[in-house]
């Protein structure tokens, strides 16, 4: 005769049938409602759970509780789909919550990207008895991206400081899309490039809602307008179990 089920394994069954009702964000049992729920013991509990939180079903975040997770998004690499236009075709709500939007000094990657000129003192081309030159200035939007009231990704966005741009200060950042704030100022952002790399969250963590040791994949983008000039420069660190980026590709023949 097979032996029998452990207890755990039969709670993780039922709680897994449940899951596939609830909505991505919803609140979870706590380990305790669970326990009196099942009459069981709390580590008995926590068993069932971690199964959940494995295959990404469930997260537990310190000190907010436990919340429902479906699939991460997924976008294909090869369009450039706004984080608006994204969340709207996946069903969802898109929210910003602005941590930052202010006019400042480029750095070094902004300069690269969005004035295409390399710093001159570290190519050798600046007289070392001339002053250092004032530094462009940049349009920075830093904003939380949300799918409904789930935190997405942390986004750093920057773009040339012109007259034109400078209203995107004044644009609705918070539930609004700055692909079509720049596309109703005539500006259409047509071809882009990215570099993917990963981190953990670390500082970003309580943005976020995640641990600060979470895995977070990051895009570094730029994007030119309709004339070829450079008009965003963006690093996206996204949640990565709730973001995905899909990538077709040809195979070579070797």
């Amino acid at each position: 005769m097979a032996a029998s089920q452990p207890l755990y394994e039969r709670i993780e069954k039922q709680l897994r049938r449940r899951l596939t009702t609830a909505d991505d964000g919803d609140p979870f049992p706590s380990e305790p409602q669970l326990a009196e729920e099942f009459g069981v013991s709390r580590m008995t509990v926590r068993a069932a759970l971690a199964g959940l939180e494995r295959d990404g079903m469930l997260e537990r975040v310190p000190g907010r509780g436990s919340f429902v997770r479906k699939g991460a998004a997924a976008r294909p690499v090869g369009i450039l789909l706004s984080f608006h236009d994204q969340a709207r075709a996946a069903g969802k709500t898109p929210r910003s919550r602005v941590l930052e939007a202010t006019v400042r000094d480029a750095e070094p990657p902004e300069i690269a990207a969005l004035y295409q000129v390399s710093d001159p003192a570290a190519s050798g081309l600046a007289s070392v008895t001339a002053p250092r030159p004032a530094p462009p200035r940049v349009l920075a939007i830093t904003r939380v991206r949300l799918f409904d009231d789930t935190p997405i990704a942390l986004e750093h966005a920057t773009f040339p400081a012109t007259p034109t741009l400078s209203t995107l200060l004044t644009a609705d950042l918070e539930t609004g899309s700055l692909h079509h704030a720049l596309r109703r100022l005539g500006l259409n952002p047509t071809l882009g490039s990215s570099i993917l790399t990963a981190r953990t969250a670390g500082d970003d963590a309580r943005e976020l809602g995640v641990a600060p040791t979470t895995p977070m994949l990051v895009e570094t983008r730029s994007i030119v307008d309709q004339h070829g000039d450079p008009l965003e420069y963006t690093v996206s660190s996204y949640v990565a179990d709730r973001y995905a980026l899909k990538v077709d590709f040809a195979v070579q023949a070797g």
